[in-house]
This record gives C-alpha cells, structure tokens and sequence, in this order.
C-alpha cells in the first residue's frame, strides 16, 4: 500500500470515530451482550436443533447469570413439490416459521417477532435417504432461523 491510501485510510477511520459509528457485530456501548440470553424452544428435534443452533450463533455463556430469556415457538409445514409418473414428490418444500419472546430477567418489557424459513429438499426412495434427508433439510432450516432470530436480536438491543 502506498502512503497516500494509508493516509486516506487513517483519515475515514477517524472520521467514522467521531460521528458515533457502531459496527452492527461490534460491541455496542450499553448494550447488554448476547451471550447473556438463555434459549428456551418446545421439546421436539426441531426445536432443539434450533435451541442449539440459537446458542451457538448468540455465544451463550453457561457461567454468566443471564440478563434475558429467549422463548421460541417454531412450527413446520412440508409440502410436495414436483410428481413423478408414480405419483410421488420429487422434491419438498420445507416451511419453518419461528416465533420469538425476549424477556428481561429483571423484569419489564417483552419484545417479540417472527421469522420464516423456506428450504427445499429432494426427495428419495429409499427410506433411510428419505429420513436423512428430511432431517438435513430440519437441520438447515433451524440454521437459517436461527441467524434471522439472532440479526432481529441484534436490531432490538442495539436501540438505547
């Protein structure tokens, strides 16, 4: 790099310090961290694939008393999608809609929102396929739903 683009990068780096710019992934002054919301979901496969992928994506930490509750109600719906001659699905169209809660541990006001996944996924003749890959489409769908909880979370608590 030259001198001339270090200078202009030094120069927008300050420019960005002064106007009170906060990184959305960045630690937000005040802002109670992620890694402080317990995760509660309904006791099925999907729901707790989606508590595990929620806290992996929030960074939850088990030694730390939590600031927030997170509650999920997540419900599915597959569809058929594509006939073959034999009149069977060639492909599924897998639907997750995930509503959420967040309480404050200390009392106050909730916040609450939805998100919704579509995922599709082929279907297979054997059975054991047929299983696997229902339950890989589960799986990326919990994935997707749980980056969107976690972008919604970041919006709701990034607010002074």
């Amino acid at each position: 790099m030259s001198v001339r683009s270090l200078s202009a990068l030094a120069a927008a780096a300050l420019l960005l310090a002064g106007c009170g710019f906060t990184p959305l992934y960045g630690d937000a002054g005040g802002s109670p961290s992620l890694s402080r919301i317990a995760v509660t979901t309904q006791d099925d496969r999907l729901g707790y694939r989606l508590r595990e992928q929620l806290e992996d994506a929030l960074g939850w930490n088990r030694n730390a008393a939590p600031l927030y509750r997170l509650e999920t109600v997540v419900q599915q719906n597959r569809r058929p999608l594509g006939r073959r001659i034999d009149d069977t699905a060639t492909r599924y169209e897998l639907t997750v809609r995930g509503a959420w809660t967040l309480t404050p541990v200390a009392g106050g006001a909730a916040l609450t929102g939805t998100e919704a996944v579509t995922i599709t996924y082929a279907a297979a003749d054997q059975p054991y396929a047929a299983i696997a890959a229902q339950q890989d489409g589960e799986d990326r769908a919990a994935s997707e739903l749980a980056r969107l909880i976690r972008v919604d979370l970041m919006r709701a608590l990034s607010v002074p």
